[in-house]
């Protein structure tokens, strides 16, 4: 039986962001632009990673957020502080939500929807959305595909 590589990395990039999405703080909705990777995934690799030894992205003072990244899917672990605001935006990244501790209020799909420690949310692709911190939260989120502009440090709309 041949065996199938899994794909795994963190990956980090040194390259100076690209303008894509909107820095302005406005209630309007973002629609992210290079939310999706269009090269070819390098070739995976099996990966064990400790939370510790990824190294956190202070996007402002209170929003932390690191991530790792497979072939098809990404594991990010978002830390945030009570009060903080992640605007209104939308991506083609399907996106799964746990919060691991805390809580989020999301605005999403014309009501608000309040996601407590031990819950999951499931946004579909290009589905607008925001959050709040109502506690500080540790918020673990999959995307697939992996977002680029995360990867790329192209996620102005969070910092």
């Amino acid at each position: 039986m041949k065996k199938k590589k899994l794909k795994g990395s963190a990956r980090k990039t040194a390259a100076a962001p690209k303008k894509t999405a909107t820095t302005s703080r406005s209630t309007s909705t973002v629609a992210l632009q290079g939310t999706v990777s269009k090269a070819k995934s390098p070739k995976g690799e099996l990966r064990h990673v400790s939370w510790s030894s990824v190294a956190v992205e202070a996007l402002n003072p209170l929003l932390g957020l690191h991530f790792v990244v497979g072939e098809n899917i990404m594991l990010a672990r978002v830390l945030l502080k009570k009060g903080c605001l992640v605007l209104e935006h939308s991506h083609p990244n399907e996106q799964v939500t746990f919060i691991a501790k805390g809580a989020l209020k999301f605005k999403i799909d014309g009501r608000d929807i309040v996601v407590n420690s031990g819950e999951v949310l499931t946004i579909p692709p290009n589905m607008p959305h925001s959050a709040e911190a109502l506690e500080d939260t540790v918020d673990f989120d999959i995307f697939n595909p992996p977002r680029a502009d995360w990867i790329n440090k192209t996620n102005n709309y969070l910092r």
